[in-house]
Formats: structure tokens, C-alpha cells, sequence
């Protein structure tokens, strides 16, 4: 089973853990019921829906309130530690936590004795904090943006606010951002960098580039990497090599955004709700 692991921007919402059900109105685990807007939860509506269209069953998420001072994060990485051990979880895909260097390795180090060791994927904080402790090779798959890329190439900035101002954030240079991950050991078996052009990536170098359909208005949206990710983590649970997931993954949301048609007041949960349509047109293009 896939699972999501991430924060909500609520500080008074405690751990929760349990599958999660999307609908037109949001997303509930557990009794809690939340949007599915940017973030985390953009993530897993995204991955709920397309399971749904992979005849998976729907993603299991740990949750916690979080509003970016770390005490949520800091408990849900301690729930992390004691539960992961009796799970039965094939893929593990982290989103927002606030990075933590101790508790990150923690959690990996619980995950790492998982028989069998499910595939891992991080993006935002926890792929911070992968890099963070020089644990990134453990990872099957990041999924950074061109800013979140320029960290992980920089082998001296031991936190993204310090990432050298020479290693710029353009999209022309994502190759050589990519090289320099690697070459300093602080990338994930497969690179997905979200762009305006997407990028799949590993040790060689780029593998594939996915640049169309091409919405504008998808630029300018919160949440479009956040789904990316999240179907991302589904085809990688439905066993698509992962590289493969990732060239697919940036076809299906790229799709989504051409059948949404979003204006600059849409909301993410207008590009979730065309996944299915998006993701069912992308494998049978892939048909032989």
C-alpha cells in the first residue's frame, strides 16, 4: 500500500493516521475532514484519484497540524519511529515536514528495517532534510522544483536558506544543476524536477523531458508540483520503474491542466478532478 506522510497548516490538529477518502468536497482521514488545496493534501487527493484509476486501494496518510514551527513535525516523526516497524507499506512518500536532522534519520532508519523496505520518495521538507544528514542516496525518488534542485546541487549550503546565490534557479541550467546533485552525492536514485520543463533524471543524466500540454495559468498555481508528486507516488505503487513513473506522472499532470483549462483563479482541486480522464489517456497512449 502506498502511504503519504505530511503536515496540514492547522497547529491544533494532532497525529492522525488511517485511509484516506477524496470527494468533490475535500479529503478525510479518520474523522478529520480537509480541502484538497496546495500542499500535502493536494498531494494525496491527487494520489487518492489516481490509485482509484490504477485499481489500487486508496492511500493510508499520517497527518499532523503544522504551521511551520516544527512541534507538530517533531510528533509525527516520533509517531513515524514507533509505528513503521508493523506496517505493511510498499511505498512511502514524504511531503511537508519540517526538516530535522535527528528525527529524519529516525525514520529512515525504521523504514531501512522494513522487510520488504518499501520504496521512498520525498519531496519539500523531508527531501531537505534527506540532503540535510547525507542520506539522499536512500531515496528512490525527489521530486524538487528548479529552486529546491539548486539546494541539493550545492554541496556547501547546509540548509536551503544558505544555497550560494551563484547556483541560479533557471530552468536552461536544470542539467547542470543535476550533474552537480549527483556529483555531490546528495540526490535520490531518480530526480523528477518540476518546471517548465520537466525533468526525469538519475546518475547518467536526463533521461526524459516532458514540456507539453502547456496551460500558463498552471505556472501561477499552488499545488501543481504537489499533484505531480502525488501521482507520481501512485504509478510508482502500481510498479512503473520509477523513472518511468515520473515521465508519465509529468504527462498526466500536464493533461489534467489542458482538460482543466484553469484561469488564474482556479482552484488545485479543479486539476485533481481531471487526473482520472488525464491519467486513463496517458497509459493508452503508452499501449503498445
Amino acid at each position: 500500500m502506498l502511504a503519504v506522510v505530511g503536515t496540514i497548516p492547522d497547529p491544533s490538529v494532532p497525529v492522525v493516521e488511517g485511509q484516506a477518502l477524496y470527494s468533490d468536497h475535500g479529503i478525510t482521514v479518520s474523522g478529520l475532514h480537509i480541502p484538497a488545496d496546495r500542499g500535502t493534501p493536494a498531494l494525496l487527493g491527487a494520489a487518492c484519484v489516481a490509485c482509484a484509476v490504477l485499481g489500487l486501494p486508496a492511500p493510508y496518510a499520517f497527518l499532523v497540524g503544522d504551521e511551520g514551527r516544527g512541534h507538530g513535525s517533531r510528533e509525527l516523526y516520533r509517531h513515524m519511529v514507533a509505528v513503521l516497524p508493523g506496517q505493511s507499506l510498499s511505498t512511502l512518500a514524504f511531503h511537508y515536514l519540517q526538516p530535522d536532522v535527528m528525527w529524519h534519520d529516525k525514520v529512515l532508519f525504521a523504514m531501512e528495517a522494513m522487510r520488504p523496505r518499501p520504496k521512498l520518495i520525498a519531496d519539500a521538507g523531508f527531501m531537505y532534510a534527506a540532503k540535510m544528514s547525507g542520506q539522499a542516496a536512500a531515496y528512490d525518488l525527489f521530486t524538487p522544483d528548479a529552486g529546491e534542485l539548486a539546494f541539493l546541487a550545492d554541496e556547501a549550503a547546509p540548509h536551503p536558506f544558505y544555497t550560494r546565490g551563484f547556483i541560479l534557479h533557471d530552468d536552461n541550467r536544470v542539467p547542470d544543476l543535476i550533474r552537480r546533485a549527483y556529483a555531490a552525492e546528495n540526490a535520490a536514485a531518480c530526480l523528477l524536477v518540476k518546471g517548465g520543463t520537466d525533468h526525469v533524471a538519475d546518475a547518467t543524466g536526463v533521461l526524459y523531458t516532458v514540456d507539453g500540454p502547456s496551460e500558463e495559468a498552471m505556472e501561477a498555481m499552488g499545488g501543481t508540483g504537489d499533484t505531480l508528486t502525488g501521482t507520481a507516488a501512485a504509478l510508482v505503487e502500481a510498479g512503473h520503474p520509477v523513472p518511468e513513473a515520473g515521465r508519465l506522472a509529468a504527462r498526466v499532470n500536464r493533461l489534467a491542466g489542458r482538460l482543466a483549462r484553469p484561469d488564474p483563479g482556479s482552484r488545485i482541486s479543479e486539476i485533481i478532478a481531471r487526473i482520472p480522464q488525464a491519467l486513463t489517456q496517458a497509459l493508452a497512449e503508452e499501449a503498445p
